[in-house]
């Protein structure tokens, strides 16, 4: 179980764009398991210049966010957590 807060950022993110996300996930092959916003307990957010960088994962899907944005999910890799700029896992960056 996540905190309360962590849990409130994740699902503001996914329900915002949950859409996006959906069109996402479908596009890269990942709509399996990481489908439901429920499974999403892990986040990790980082500012850069001027854009807010957010990763939101699963325990099979990392999804991307640029802003308030999704813009590209990958299948969950635990060293994505640790990495100096956890975005260059990431086909699309921007």
């Amino acid at each position: 179980m996540t905190a309360p807060t962590v849990e409130a950022a994740i699902h503001e993110l996914m329900d915002l764009a949950w859409n996006l996300v959906y069109d996402l996930l479908q596009l890269r092959g990942l709509l399996g398991d990481g489908f439901f916003v429920e499974e999403y307990t892990g986040i990790h957010s980082w500012v850069d210049g001027q854009r807010r960088y957010t990763v939101v994962h699963s325990r099979d899907v990392a999804v991307l966010f640029v802003d308030t944005r999704p813009v590209d999910a990958i299948v969950f890799r635990h060293d994505l957590l640790g990495a100096d700029d956890p975005k260059s896992f990431f086909t699309v960056s921007a």
